[in-house]
C-alpha cells in the first residue's frame, strides 16, 4: 500500500485509492465513525494532485486548503453531503493513524482534529460563497438545481444541449463573481515537483554561530548601527550624501571606499546593502533622511532569525544584485526574472556537492531565452550570454557573503559531463560544445550550498509545500510510520543513517519496528516495510531470523526466494499455499477485485477455484484480506463459474480434528 505515486502513475494510484476508501470506510462503519465515499475520494484527490503528493501527509495548511479551498472549488454533492467534510476528514485520518499509514512529519491526530474544529465556522461560509466555486462546478450545481440527474448516461449533453439553446437559466452574477476571483486569485490546481533528495544538517548550535558570522549580516548590523538615532541626510535624488557613502564603505569594508564616484549611486555593493535594509524594514525614509527602524531592534539582536530573514528577501532584490551595463538593454536581463531565477538555482544545487558554475550558466541562458524573445543578431546574443553570465557571478558573491553558498575552484566531477550526448538534451548544440570544451579544464569555478543554505533552501521549500527531507526529524516518529516514509521517499544510505539514529535513542528497538510490520494490514506495504529494515539492518540477517514468524512468515519466504537465498522447494504444502494467499492478497490490493478476477478466471478451470477455495481456508494471519477476498472476489467467480467455487466452513490447517471428505 503505497501513499504517493507519480503524476503518470494513473492505474496504480486509482487503485490505492479503491482499497484506501474500501479499507476505511468498512472501518469507520465498525467504529460507528461518519463516512462518505465522494468526500473519502475528494480528500485522496486533493493531495494526490497538490505539489508533494502525499496521500498520508496532513498539516494545518492541507486541511485548510481542503476544507476552505478544495471542496468548495471541485466537489459537487448536496449541501447535506457537503456538509459532512470536516468530520468525514477526521475519519479519514482517524483511519490513517491507526493503520500506520499516516506521515509522521505533519500534524498529529490531536493536532489535525484541533484545526478541523477550528476551521468549521470557516468551511460553512466557504461552501456558501459561490464565488469561491470552480466552473466546472458552478455548471453541475446548476444542473442539479435543474434537475438533471448527471449520474445518468446522457444527462450531461442534454443539459449541455439546453443549456446551448438558452432553456438552462443561471446566475449570471454569480459566474461573473466566479471569473473575477479565478481572475484575481487563479484556481487551485498544483504542478507537482520533483522530489528533493534527504539532505542533513549539522547541529543547530553550529548553524547560529555561522548566521553570526555571516559577512551580510555584519554588515546589515553595522549600517543601521552607523544610522544611528537621527538617521543620515539624503540627496534631492534620495542617495546618501558621497561622503557619507565613502565613510560608511569603508566602515563595511566593501571596498568602494577607494573608488572615485560622483554619486552614492555608483557604489553598488552599499546600494545592494541599502536596498536589503529597505527591504528588511530595518531602514526607512522620511523628510529627507535615512533612518533606522525602531522596531526592527530585536531583529538586529537575533543575527539567526536576521539570516533567514535576509536569505527569503534576496529573490526580490535583483535589480540591486546585477549591475547595469551600457548596452542596447535598459536593464540587465537576469534582473528581470530574477525572483524565479534565484529559487531555481537553489533548487538545482539542493543535496548535491560542488557544482561548476559554468553548467549553471548554461542552464540559466536557456532559462532566459525561454523568458524572453531574443530576435538579435548572433554578436549581441554572445553579449547578452556574457552579461547574463557575470550577472550569475555577482549572485553568487552576494550568496557567498550572506554565507549562503560557499566557492571554490578546483575539476569538475564526471557527473556533470555525463548527459551532454543524450538524445533528450535540453540544450542546444552550441551549448553542450562549450560545456564539453569548459568541463575538461583542471580549474573551474565551483559553487556549493553552505549548511545554512541547505537550510535556508529547505525551509523555503517546505513553505511552497514540497516534500523535503532532513535526516533526523523521524527520530522519534511511530515505528510504523518511520518506515513508511522510509519505503517511500529515501534512498538506501540515507534510510541506514535515518534508522539508526532511531535505534540510538532510549526504548527504540529492531522488536519495536518488527512489531509494526506485524500490525501493519496492508500485504503489500508489509512487504516494503521488511524490505527497508531488512536492508537498513547492518548484518541483514532479519529475514532469516523470521522465517518461522507466524505473522511475517508468507512475506518472509517470498522476498527470501526472490532473492535466492531461499528454495521454493524447501517449502511445505502448507507454507506453499500460506505463500500463494500471500501473493493473492497483494494482487488483490494491487489491481483490485476485478483485477484479481480476471487473473483467477485466465487461470483457468476448476484448479484456480480449488486454490482460492484452499487460500481461505489456509489460516493466512491477514483476515481483513481474507474476508475481500471471499466477499469482492470468490462471490463473483461463484456466481459465473461454470462450475460453481464451493466455500464450506474449514478448520486452518493444523487446527485439531479433521476436515471432512468433500463430496464431488
Amino acid at each position: 500500500m503505497r501513499t504517493w505515486f507519480e503524476p503518470e502513475e494513473a492505474e496504480e494510484f486509482e487503485s490505492a485509492k479503491d482499497l484506501l476508501i474500501r479499507r476505511c470506510v468498512t472501518w469507520a462503519q465498525e467504529h460507528g465513525h461518519p463516512v462518505d465515499d465522494l468526500l473519502l475520494s475528494a480528500a485522496v484527490d486533493a493531495r494526490h494532485e497538490s505539489r508533494d503528493g502525499r496521500l498520508a501527509y496532513w498539516d494545518g495548511a492541507r486541511i485548510r486548503f481542503f476544507l476552505l479551498r478544495y471542496i468548495p472549488y471541485k466537489v459537487t454533492a448536496s449541501r447535506e453531503e457537503l456538509d459532512l467534510a470536516p468530520e468525514v476528514l477526521r475519519t479519514y485520518l482517524r483511519y490513517l493513524d491507526v493503520t500506520g499509514l499516516r506521515d509522521p512529519r505533519g500534524a498529529t491526530l490531536e493536532e489535525a482534529e484541533e484545526i478541523i474544529a477550528g476551521a468549521k465556522a470557516e468551511y460553512a461560509a466557504a461552501l456558501d460563497d459561490p464565488a469561491l466555486r470552480g466552473l466546472a462546478t458552478f455548471w453541475a450545481h446548476t444542473a442539479l438545481g435543474q434537475g438533471y440527474d448527471l449520474t445518468v448516461p446522457g444527462a450531461f449533453e442534454r443539459f449541455k444541449r439546453d443549456l446551448d439553446a438558452g432553456r438552462v437559466p443561471y446566475d449570471a452574477q454569480v459566474l461573473d463573481k466566479i471569473m473575477q476571483h479565478r481572475l484575481v486569485h487563479g484556481g487551485i490546481d498544483e504542478e507537482r515537483a520533483f522530489p528533493q533528495p534527504p539532505v542533513s544538517l549539522p547541529p543547530a548550535s553550529e548553524l547560529t554561530e555561522a548566521a553570526g558570522r555571516s559577512r551580510t549580516v555584519q554588515r546589515l548590523i553595522t549600517l543601521a548601527d552607523w544610522l544611528g538615532k537621527d538617521g543620515r541626510a539624503l540627496t534631492d535624488a534620495g542617495n546618501l550624501r558621497v561622503a557619507d557613502a565613502l565613510e560608511v564603505s569603508a566602515l563595511l569594508g566593501t571596498g568602494e571606499d577607494q573608488l572615485r564616484v560622483r554619486s552614492a549611486a555608483d557604489l553598488p555593493q552599499l546600494n545592494l546593502l541599502l536596498a536589503w535594509a529597505r527591504k528588511l524594514r530595518l531602514t526607512r525614509t522620511s523628510k529627507g533622511r535615512l533612518l533606522r527602524v525602531a522596531k526592527a531592534a530585536p531583529l538586529l539582536r537575533d543575527p539567526e532569525t536576521l539570516w533567514g530573514r535576509a536569505f527569503e528577501v534576496l529573490p526580490e532584490l535583483g535589480r540591486a544584485v546585477t549591475v547595469p551595463v551600457a548596452t542596447w538593454r535598459p536593464e540587465p536581463i537576469l534582473a528581470e526574472i530574477f525572483d524565479e531565477i534565484l529559487p531555481d538555482v537553489l533548487n538545482s544545487m539542493y543535496g548535491l556537492d560542488e557544482m561548476p558554475v559554468v553548467r549553471l550558466e548554461e542552464t540559466v541562458w536557456l532559462a532566459c531565452q525561454e523568458y524572453f524573445v531574443l530576435d538579435e543578431e548572433e554578436r549581441r546574443l554572445g553579449l547578452l550570454r556574457r552579461e547574463v553570465a557575470r550577472d550569475l557571478g555577482r549572485m553568487f558573491d552576494v550568496l557567498s557573503d550572506l554565507g549562503a553558498v560557499e566557492l571554490t575552484r578546483g575539476p569538475a566531477d564526471p557527473l556533470y559531463a555525463s548527459d551532454l550526448d543524450h538524445d533528450d538534451q535540453p540544450l542546444p548544440p552550441d551549448a553542450v560544445e562549450r560545456l564539453r570544451t569548459a568541463l575538461a579544464e583542471p580549474d573551474l569555478a565551483l559553487v556549493r550550498l553552505t549548511p545554512l543554505g541547505v537550510r535556508g533552501v529547505r525551509a523555503r521549500l517546505l513553505a511552497e509545500g514540497r516534500d523535503a527531507p532532513l535526516v533526523g526529524e523521524l527520530a522519534t516518529a511511530p515505528p510504523a510510520e518511520l518506515l513508511g516514509v522510509l519505503a517511500q521517499h529515501y534512498p538506501p544510505e540515507d534510510a541506514v543513517a535515518e534508522l539508526q539514529g532511531w535505534l540510538a535513542r532510549p526504548g527504540q528497538d529492531v522488536e519495536t519496528l518488527v512489531q509494526a510490520v506485524r500490525d501493519c494490514p496492508f500485504r503489500t506495504r508489509v512487504a516494503a516495510l521488511l524490505r527497508v529494515l531488512a536492508d537498513a539492518l547492518p548484518e541483514r540477517r532479519l529475514l532469516r531470523d523470521l522465517r518461522h514468524d507466524p505473522i511475517l512468515g508468507p512475506a518472509v519466504w517470498t522476498q527470501l526466494i526472490d532473492a535466492g537465498e531461499m528454495k521454493p522447494g524447501s517449502l511445505s504444502e502448507r507454507e506453499n499455499l500460506l505463500m500463494g494467499a500471500e501473493n493473492l492478497l497483494s494482487v488483490l490490493e494491487l489491481a483490485g477485485p476485478e483485477g484479481l478476477v480476471e487473473q483467477l478466471r485466465r487461470m483457468g478451470g476448476g484448479d484456480a477455484y480449488d486454490f482460492l477455495e484452499a487460500v481461505l481456508a489456509s489460516g493466512h494471519p491477514d483476515a481483513v484480506g481474507l474476508r475481500e477476498l471471499r466477499e469482492l472476489v470468490a462471490g463473483p467467480l461463484r456466481r459465473t463459474a461454470r462450475h460453481p467455487l464451493r466455500l464450506v466452513p474449514t478448520r486452518p490447517p493444523g487446527a485439531r480434528g479433521r476436515r471432512k471428505k468433500r463430496k464431488h
